[in-house]
């Protein structure tokens, strides 16, 4: 490498440092939508439909990000609340982000912090084909009640068994030279998982993450 390349480098490099390898990660982004209700913040969230993926589970309105409608990740938060919600896009005021997530899974998940304005529940046209159902839960209670921790062991497998109990090689240690340990699961790392049992639902993973980023932000 010349000096002049070293320096073309230099100028190449990001200003704002952000996840490498992006684009190989399913990229997905969501709305926190605070709601005040009797002098008070409340946390919309919404319970997914039985029948798409993640069924039952609880979450706030979000999803993959489609480079042919949203310009950025935050249009993909808007687009899906839009959506999802039944909501005017002028009824939603966007305050910020919270940092983005790498999931364990291969998934990143921006979070963007808004401000629905609504006075009740009832001005949503929610899409049925997605959200069962959509309730709220005051901001405090999530300030006085601390989630259970619990733990997920995670592996890197270079193969795996298939439906047809075929060995699939992903990684072939032996072909490559590479240490004979990698030919065998590794890592083993503990993953904690946050889980809030409320008068609703049971919140936990992604979602519970976000909200304890939230309540850690506002004790400190």
């Amino acid at each position: 490498m010349r000096k002049d390349d070293f320096e073309m480098l230099k100028i190449k490099l990001p200003k704002y440092p952000g996840i490498q390898g992006k684009d190989t990660y399913f990229n997905s982004a969501v709305l926190i939508p605070f709601i005040m209700k009797d002098g008070e913040y409340h946390l919309l969230f919404q319970k997914r439909a039985e029948h798409i993926r993640q069924g039952g589970e609880v979450c706030f309105p979000g999803g993959e990000h489609d480079p042919a409608q949203d310009t950025s990740y935050l249009d993909t938060a808007i687009r899906e609340t839009v959506e999802e919600l039944g909501i005017a896009r002028e009824k939603i005021t966007i305050e910020g982000m919270l940092d983005t997530i790498v999931a364990p899974m291969g998934t990143t998940i921006d979070p963007f912090i808004g401000i629905l304005d609504i006075q009740n529940l009832n001005e949503l046209r929610i899409d049925k084909n997605e959200v069962e159902r959509v309730f709220l839960l005051p901001v405090s209670y999530f300030e006085q009640t601390e989630p259970e921790e619990y733990y997920m062991r995670l592996e890197i497998h270079p193969f795996y068994i298939d439906e047809h109990g075929q060995k699939q090689i992903l990684l072939p240690v032996e072909e490559l030279g590479l240490p004979q340990r990698y030919a065998n699961p590794w890592g083993g790392r503990e993953y904690r998982v946050f889980v809030y049992k409320t008068p609703e639902e049971v919140i936990w993973g992604l979602t519970a993450r976000m909200i304890h980023d939230i309540i850690q932000k506002l004790k400190t």
